[in-house]
């Protein structure tokens, strides 16, 4: 080294320069080793989607993501210490350099020779000057480097800010020269990084959309344990380790908040007065009411376990039976069993609609059992089956035990003196609180009814600012009133109309009352374009004219005639409407009997056969 920079010196005369020389040769030189560096960097980012993709795979399972990585790593030849080569070529280079600059200066009373440290006063400008040059260094590569612009945030500050420590105690405890060697290096790598950009640039090897999309999917899994609190972070761990003690578990639901019980309320109550099997009932929700009503049923055992710790409980399920009502099993987050293969899925719908079109392709493809409401799931499940060659499930003729509920409830509702209709909308873009709803009002008002609306709670989240403005508007109208406090239903089934778009209450305030309802036309949701590969016509869009009248958002000055027909009973009577519920809903009355003894009877089988 010191023969190099006193080369440098015979040819500039000055040592300043000389060093300012020696680096950019160094960087000439080793310009191969840099282009090696960054084509593994690339190669890394280019890895990166699909170890992303792993780790959303088997989130939480540290020892299934460790042996995957390293499987890819073989796969791809890409060896990770292989980036740590660059850093040992620069630390040599500093040694080298450290005592190239002692020696050639020794005895010299050049300010090269000086240590910031040991001297003080001006000379303490050269650790605050490295300290600079690392700083924009580091700015500079978060913007260029393949790699390091992939890093979060807090991994490149994290990086920058060991680079910069670096640099401050560099420029502190060595001689000057090595200082100005250390600030050149830096500043010729900015320019170098540039350069292999242009010879060597990352997106003709990295599919970025790819990438954007396997981070942000991680992203969302890595967001779920946020805002859960120390003492519910310790309950968690707690009912983890409990779920796991119970050896012979037999039948597990899980829901994924509080207000999912009443899907599984009236098959729990079968199975609890006609077996003796246990109950271990899972949610998301510390809230979720399931604990207070295990309190006084010791055949329910509860456990608290957030969306994050989930996906591993899931991997690890080693229980007989699983029902619950979360579509996309084994496509998104939470997966079937890898330790056990014999775990029987068994999904449970929280709505009537049907399963092709506002549902993801492929969300029940998973399931072993599916619990149908009527013979329209029944038809689509069995379609999908042959367009997609899968294997055949078993579908139980099931019903709706919540319908059966909500009937024998609205048995006891009292009606108002006078007519009330509900205005009760979707949340997806372009429902009729965004598209018609004051022309609505400006209909339906001063007939003598009461209106009610009651937007989405989605939309009431989403819109406080809008929901507000509404309330003022129409605050001086008595016949109008907002509804935002969503802890009853009575409000819905009180109603003698329901105006709605594509709601799924529309088929529950039906099927429950008897009486019509009218849809607007609004943009229609559709979460798997390939329904219309379909024979089976949607049963939201197939009841649309059997249990109501559609009309467009533009015609909605004509809806209060509409009304008036549907009240005198001239259009669509209640006897009508019933009779499509019978033909549209297995079991009405006995749904969740049919349910519980299915499981039941599976029970029974697994017996016999161990």
């Amino acid at each position: 080294m010191g023969a190099l920079i006193q080369g440098c010196y015979g040819l500039t005369g000055n040592y300043v320069l000389a060093i300012i020389l020696f680096t950019l040769l160094t960087k000439v030189i080793l310009f191969p080793v840099a282009l090696w560096t960054q084509r593994n960097s690339i190669r890394m980012v280019a890895l990166t989607p699909e170890l992303d993709r792993l780790k959303a795979d088997h989130f939480g399972d540290s020892e299934a993501i460790a042996e995957g990585t390293q499987a890819l790593y073989k796969r791809e030849h890409y060896h990770p210490l292989a980036s740590t080569v660059p850093l040992i070529i620069q630390l040599v280079l500093l040694v080298g350099v450290i005592g190239a600059v002692r020696t050639l200066l020794a005895g010299t009373d050049s300010v090269l020779a000086v240590t910031p440290s040991v001297m003080g006063g001006a000379a303490l400008l050269m650790p605050m000057a490295a300290g600079v040059s690392a700083l924009i260094l580091g700015l500079a590569q978060n913007r260029l480097n393949p790699l390091q612009r992939e890093q979060t945030k807090a991994g490149q500050w994290s990086t920058n800010a060991l680079s910069i420590a670096i640099s401050l105690a560099l420029g502190a405890f060595v001689p000057v020269g090595v200082g100005v060697y250390w600030i050149c290096s830096n500043l010729f790598t900015i320019l170098q990084q540039v350069i292999l950009n242009e010879v060597l640039p990352a997106k003709k090897y990295v599919d970025y959309e790819a990438l954007a999309a396997a981070k942000a999917e991680l992203a969302k899994l890595n967001a779920l344990s946020a805002g859960i609190s120390r003492e519910d972070k310790k309950r968690e761990r707690a009912d983890y380790k409990r779920f796991f003690h119970v050896v012979n578990k037999h039948l597990v639901f899980y829901s994924e908040s509080s207000g999912f019980y009443k899907y599984f309320q009236d098959v729990i109550e079968y199975l609890l007065e006609n077996s003796n099997v246990t109950i271990h009932y899972i949610t998301s929700d510390p809230k979720d009411q399931i604990f207070g009503i295990a309190k006084a049923q010791p055949r329910i055992r509860p456990y608290y376990i957030g969306e994050k710790r989930l996906i591993t409980l899931f991997m690890k399920m080693d229980a007989d039976m699983v029902v619950m009502t979360v579509p996309d099993l084994e496509n998104m987050y939470l997966k079937r069993s890898y330790v056990r293969k014999d775990v029987e899925y068994v999904y449970m719908f929280h709505a009537m609609v049907s399963t092709h079109m506002i549902y993801r392709k492929g969300s029940f493809d998973h399931y072993d059992t599916v619990f149908c409401v009527g013979p329209h799931h029944e038809r689509e499940i069995r379609e999908t089956e042959k367009l997609y060659g899968l294997p055949p499930k078993n579908l139980v003729a099931f019903g709706y035990p919540l319908l059966d509920r909500l009937i024998e409830q609205n048995s006891h509702v009292r009606r108002g003196d006078i007519p009330q209709v509900l205005i009760a909308p979707s949340h997806q873009e372009g429902n009729i609180m965004d598209s018609c709803l004051e022309g609505i009002l400006d209909a339906v008002t001063g007939r003598g009814w009461r209106i009610v609306v009651r937007p989405h709670p989605q939309y009431v989240r989403r819109n406080a600012a809008r929901i507000g403005m509404l309330k003022e508007k129409y605050a001086a109208r008595p016949d109008v009133l907002f509804e935002t406090d969503f802890s009853g239903n009575d409000s819905i089934y009180a109603s003698d109309v329901m105006i709605t778009d594509w709601s799924g209450i529309s088929l529950e305030y039906s099927f429950t009352t008897g009486r019509p309802c009218v849809f607007i036309d609004t943009p229609m949701k559709v979460l798997n374009p390939e329904y219309t590969r379909y024979a089976s016509v949607p049963m939201q869009i197939d009841l649309r004219d059997k249990i109501g009248v559609s009309l467009a958002p533009g015609a909605v000055a004509g809806i209060a005639d509409i009304i008036e027909d549907m009240l005198s009973g001239k259009l669509l009577p209640p006897e009508e409407v019933r009779a499509i519920t019978q033909r549209y809903v297995y079991n009405i009355g006995t749904s969740s009997q049919v349910g519980g003894q299915y499981i039941i009877d599976a029970f029974q089988k697994r017996q016999k056969a161990r």
